[in-house]
């Protein structure tokens, strides 16, 4: 079994949480899931805007939050991780219920996962805003992921598209905190690293 040390799913998988399956014992969610469908740019910028035409703000993480901070698509995602208020939740999970997604694991004021027939994923991390502009985020095991007033003030582009996402820092810092990075999010922090002049940091390698 697996379960969650650290709030974002498409940075390493939940480490010790219930992966739940279909009646055939076929896991629903995550990596694994089944089917399982690539998540390319295209398909990114139609969900941005269908959540920007309901009115909810969404900050990439994970793997694209890396690469619109990179300015370009450097490998495959299979899922797509939003930092959201943790009120715009209801609005989202109604925006994207008519792209067909619905609901696969977890559950607000914590991270959840919704996939689409096709197997596409989107990761959800809802926030809640304090009055000094920090952003806090709870995490499985009940405490609390800061994000400080400004860190999720950054743009990225995709296919050229103005994205919001997390300053370079803070995704490093997400990117790289409380999992063992495979090959994939080692070479995410070397690039991110690379490009924004940032120290590497330690973690654990896979």
């Amino acid at each position: 079994m697996l379960q969650e040390t650290f709030p974002h799913a498409g940075a390493g998988e939940h480490l010790l949480a219930p992966r739940p399956c279909d009646t055939r014992g076929v896991l629903t969610w995550g990596k694994d899931r089944q089917p399982c469908a690539e998540m390319d740019a295209f398909r990114v910028l139609e969900l941005l805007a269908r959540l920007r035409a309901s009115g909810v703000s969404a900050w990439l993480d994970g793997g694209w939050g890396v690469d619109a901070l990179l300015g370009e698509q450097t490998r495959s995602h299979d899922d797509l991780d939003l930092i959201v208020r943790l009120e715009d939740v209801t609005p989202l999970e109604r925006a994207l219920a008519d792209l067909g997604y619905s609901r696969a694991h977890g559950a607000p004021p914590r991270s959840f996962e919704l996939v689409d027939p096709a197997g596409h994923q989107v990761d959800v991390h809802p926030v809640i805003f304090t009055a000094s502009g920090d952003a806090t985020y709870k995490m499985e095991e009940g405490g609390d992921w800061l994000y400080p007033c400004g860190s999720l003030l950054a743009t990225g582009t995709i296919l050229g598209g103005a994205v919001q996402c997390q300053t370079p820092e803070m995704q490093l810092l997400a990117h790289s905190t409380g999992y063992a990075l495979d090959t994939a999010h080692r070479e995410d922090v070397r690039r991110l690293c690379e490009r924004f002049g940032l120290p590497l940091p330690d973690y654990q390698p896979a």
